[in-house]
């Protein structure tokens, strides 16, 4: 689930819940768009991360697939590590995947229970959280209602969700 939240009082409650802070990170994210396909009809989408953590910097390459149901923002996620993220970027350009966007984060991360709380500052966009948590396709029920619990012990509504990507929020096709 994400949420636009003030990210100074939902900081305090993580505290006030003994969260243990997992650190910062910045990630900038490129998207492509397919030759063959629009990812954008097809609810698909294939990005570049390149990821600065601890001075330590990492790049993947991620396939999302369209959203499994109507009521959580689940997907068939597939990642990689690269070893050069801008040598990936070339070749899917050479091969006629054309650069639709970048996003760029600012996270902080928690641990809570079985979630991850990420408090993402998107430049153009402002200040987000995130609760997730992993589940198999016949525990997704559980799982949402898990992250929905979260989310109101975080003094933040679960009817606020917001179930577009960054990316379309950057491009203005979402909430």
């Amino acid at each position: 689930m994400k949420i636009r939240a003030d990210h100074d009082r939902v900081r305090e409650r993580l505290v006030g819940h003994g969260a243990t802070d997992r650190g910062r990170r910045t990630q900038r994210d490129t998207y492509y768009n397919a030759p063959a396909r629009d990812f954008a009809e097809t609810d698909e989408a294939l990005r570049v991360r390149h990821e600065t953590a601890d001075g330590d910097r990492r790049a993947k390459l991620t396939y999302k697939g369209p959203l499994v149901g109507p009521t959580s923002k689940t997907r068939e996620e597939h990642e990689t590590e690269i070893e050069d993220g801008e040598v990936m970027e070339a070749i899917l350009e050479s091969l006629g995947f054309v650069r639709v966007a970048v996003v760029e984060k600012d996270r902080e991360r928690f641990s809570l229970g079985d979630c991850l709380v990420v408090l993402d500052s998107i430049a153009g966009l402002g200040e987000f959280v995130e609760v997730e948590t992993e589940a198999h396709e016949e525990e997704i029920d559980a799982a949402r209602e898990e992250v929905a619990g979260m989310i109101e012990s975080l003094g933040l509504n679960p009817d606020a969700e917001i179930r577009t990507s960054y990316l379309e929020l950057l491009l203005g096709d979402g909430d």
